[in-house]
């Protein structure tokens, strides 16, 4: 059977192929105003990844944002149970979920089949995403890999007290006219977005094993700052694929399941 999950986000639109319960292929790409569209291209580019451009998934699940608009989906699953769902096939022994998305974060805790036992969100600013992030390398002058390599190098972290986009861009340009290093400031930056990622974990209980999902999961300096302020150390990862598709993998998992049942 070939199923496939679509994860319509806000910054970006993922599809993943399972081909009996492997994972065939999967695509990333970038989200626009046509959810519907983006849905399509996506699935079409898995399929080809996958070897599959002839064929159709026997059974579709979408999730994200723009789970409504994937006008091909047999079914539309949260992005909550799709995350879960994902962690636990990537790694049974995972507990813990936390998605760092571009808009929202996510703290899930998932029992040993993956099925969300609480969760809290931030959906309510950008602060502790991927978008603050984006914000605040506008406001530096540099691409978010030249952040990662500021950080790195930096030996210690500027404070940034704010996690308010406007406010925190106010705090690093008083920092960069007082002469902090760049370094510093990316540093401070990083570890100011991860107390909010952790505070949100803590409101729903750290359980280890602990996941990062979502783009800003590539953020080496991020993860390391994350695990040191939650206490769980190392932090995994999805090994071999990227950990931006969890959430479509996990819709392709319910599509296995619905499509074979």
């Amino acid at each position: 059977m070939i199923v496939a999950g679509i994860d319509i986000g806000s910054t970006a639109c993922k599809a993943v192929i399972l081909v009996k319960d492997t994972i065939a292929g999967y695509a990333i790409g970038p989200a626009t105003t046509n959810p519907a569209k983006n849905a399509s291209d996506i699935y079409e580019q898995a399929l080809k990844n996958a070897g599959l451009s002839n064929k159709a998934a026997d059974y579709v699940v979408g999730t994200g944002y723009g789970r409504a608009k994937v006008p091909f989906a047999d079914e539309n699953v949260s992005e909550l149970t799709c995350h879960g769902r994902g962690s636990a096939f990537v790694n049974p022994a995972i507990r813990t979920v936390l998605d760092i998305g571009g808009q929202d974060t996510k703290s899930i805790r998932i029992d040993d089949e993956g099925f969300l036992v609480d969760y809290a969100m931030n959906d309510k600013c950008a602060a502790g995403t991927g978008r603050f992030l984006e914000a605040m390398a506008r406001t530096l002058g540099l691409t978010l890999t030249q952040m990662e390599e500021h950080s790195a190098n930096a030996s210690h972290a500027a404070v940034i007290t704010s996690m308010c986009s406007v406010f925190a861009e106010s705090e690093v340009i008083n920092l960069i006219n007082d002469g902090v290093e760049i370094g510093q400031i990316v540093r401070g930056l990083h570890e100011a977005m991860v107390g909010r990622v952790a505070a949100l974990a803590r409101r729903v209980g750290v359980e280890e094993q602990v996941i990062v999902t979502g783009g800003v999961a590539k953020s080496s300096s991020v993860l390391n700052a994350l695990a040191a302020k939650i206490g769980v150390t190392p932090i995994t990862l999805p090994k071999d694929i990227d950990p931006q598709i969890i959430g479509a993998l996990g819709a392709a998992v319910c599509a296995s399941e619905k499509g074979s049942s």
